[in-house]
């Protein structure tokens, strides 16, 4: 590893969960050399490997600390999204949930972007980076990088909140099927109770090879071009201005809101725009940032008396993590979740709904006061699409991101979350019932004084909040409007790709950290193809 250089084979910007596992798997598969260039740093703090202490690093220094526009279907509220700046990016700062999605979502993939990208297509990789604890399952690997495993010490209430979805006539599961029918507990990406991100799968054991060079507190500002072929990026490390070349390619790997970022900030984006912020266009790229699509969770928390994570901090529990890693620390707080269909006539479910045994309050910014749990509902296919756009040509400042929640003309998002929300009072019901709660809302405040249809809709409208996964701004299609085509080649343009969420072409029914990383892995052979 390397801290600077002048030019290698390829450079590949963002060490996140595509980046991290394009460049480890592709300085594994071969000898050519790359630079990989992360905008934050090394991932040593101790919240990062602890798992119940990810919300400790939101808005600290390893975390780009982003605010969306107010959202007019929200109270008009600005939602704020954090995202990974760190060795391992989002898969170092995310809830670890290992929720691979629905067969039928990479199908359509498949038929948008050709075979390779359908569920047949990718299943080789999804084996290929997983290393699961316990898998029997043929579908399921056993020897890839990333550890995935079940929780080390789940909580007895997510045990109940199982109990509760099997009363109401849901299936209860393994995790992971190509075709989930209910609920699951959920696998982890963690390994001994630790958090497991992509550093630890593809960077820490590449530390040793010659022709993988880490460049870490380096924002990239623009990528290099000579014509229409780019030859390498500019990055800002220390304050001071610098250049890596490429030799081959460059590869994007910034994530859905950075990537569009670069790519307009290098030319390539919607023309309007792009001379509006004083940028000279290199390719005329409208759906560059377009196609904003994210998962949005609405969620109830009631009291318990105890048994939650409101107890984690305690000393016995510290210790017992440092000592046993085991204990109220080792959990991801989304113990478990099940997938729900808002109108019965739906062929697949539109909802997950998830379970947490801590109140998740203020977009988990806000500390809990006393025990309690949380069941949400989350939009798993909206019809809702935002954008990412320029605030400025400063590469420093950060992007305006409008993801337009719950603003589709026919109402459709608004009318799932609140039939998600009604099965989630449904399970708050069985579980008050049991007398493993008073039925005392934390949120919203106060809402056992309200009817359950206005309790609802305040929920949604002054709680409802990302759950991470913002995708498409830089959509793959066989079709000539898509920003890169099924190589991950950017239309316009020579030795240039992209390889993280962004390229998603849909958002799939699932959490989008495993399909991110199978987009690296899957980069790594185009380019060792290429």
């Amino acid at each position: 590893m390397s801290t600077s250089l002048d030019s290698v084979d390829y450079v590949v910007v963002g060490a996140g969960s595509s980046g991290a596992a394009l460049a480890g798997r592709l300085t594994e598969k071969s000898t050519a050399s790359v630079a990989l260039l992360e905008a934050g740093g090394p991932d040593r703090k101790a919240a990062i490997h602890i798992p119940a202490a990810f919300s400790q690093l939101f808005r600290t220094e390893l975390d780009w600390d982003y605010t969306t526009v107010p959202q007019t279907q929200l109270s008009r509220r600005p939602v704020y999204w954090p995202r990974g700046r760190m060795l391992g990016g989002s898969s170092s700062i995310n809830a670890m949930m290992w929720v691979r999605g629905f067969a039928a979502d990479y199908d359509e993939w498949g038929d948008l972007c050709g075979p390779d990208w359908s569920w047949q297509g990718l299943l080789p990789y999804f084996r290929r980076l997983e290393r699961t604890a316990g898998a029997t399952d043929p579908d399921h690997g056993r020897s890839g990088p990333m550890n995935i495993e079940p929780q080390r010490n789940p909580n007895p209430h997510t045990a109940a909140f199982l109990a509760a979805a099997k009363e109401l006539g849901h299936t209860v599961e393994p995790a992971n099927t190509a075709t989930p029918n209910g609920f699951s507990q959920t696998m982890v990406s963690q390994r001994r109770g630790a958090r497991f991100s992509t550093a630890d799968g593809y960077l820490k054991p590449a530390r040793s090879r010659s022709n993988l060079h880490v460049i870490t507190d380096a924002q990239v500002t623009r990528v290099l071009f000579e014509g229409r072929r780019a030859v390498g990026v500019e990055y800002v490390t220390g304050g001071v201005a610098r250049k890596v070349l490429a030799r081959r390619e460059v590869v994007l790997s910034g994530g859905a809101v950075n990537t569009p970022q670069l790519l307009m900030l290098s030319g390539i984006g919607d023309a309007t725009h792009l001379r509006e912020r004083g940028i000279d266009v290199l390719v005329d790229s409208p759906e560059v940032g377009a196609n904003l699509t994210d998962h949005l969770i609405s969620a109830l928390a009631v009291d318990v008396p105890d048994r939650t994570l409101f107890s984690a901090e305690r000393p016995r529990e510290l210790l017992n993590y440092l000592v046993r890693r085991r204990g109220m620390l080792t959990s991801n707080v989304g113990e478990a979740y099940g997938f729900v269909r808002s109108r019965p006539e739906l062929e697949l479910p539109d909802l997950e709904i998830i379970f947490a045994p801590v109140p998740f309050i203020g977009e988990g910014l806000v500390k809990p006061s006393g025990h309690g749990v949380t069941v949400g509902a989350i939009l798993l296919r909206p019809q809702s699409t935002g954008s990412i756009k320029l605030a400025s040509p400063d590469p420093l400042d950060k992007p305006v991101i409008d993801p337009r929640y719950l603003m589709d003309a026919g109402g459709t998002d608004r009318a799932a979350m609140m039939a998600g929300l009604d099965v989630c009072e449904q399970i708050i019901e069985r579980l008050t019932a049991r007398g493993l709660s008073s039925g005392r809302f934390l949120m919203p405040p106060g809402g056992e004084l309200l009817p359950r249809h206005r309790r609802d809709a305040l929920a949604l409208a002054d709680h409802a909040h990302t759950l991470y996964h913002p995708v498409g701004t830089a959509r793959m299609g066989s079709d000539d409007a898509s920003v890169v085509d099924p190589q991950l080649r950017v239309r316009g343009t020579e030795g240039l790709r992209v390889a993280d969420a962004s390229i998603m072409p849909t958002i799939i029914r699932g959490h989008t950290n495993a399909p991110a990383i199978v987009i690296g892995e899957r980069a790594a052979d185009l380019l060792g193809a290429s």
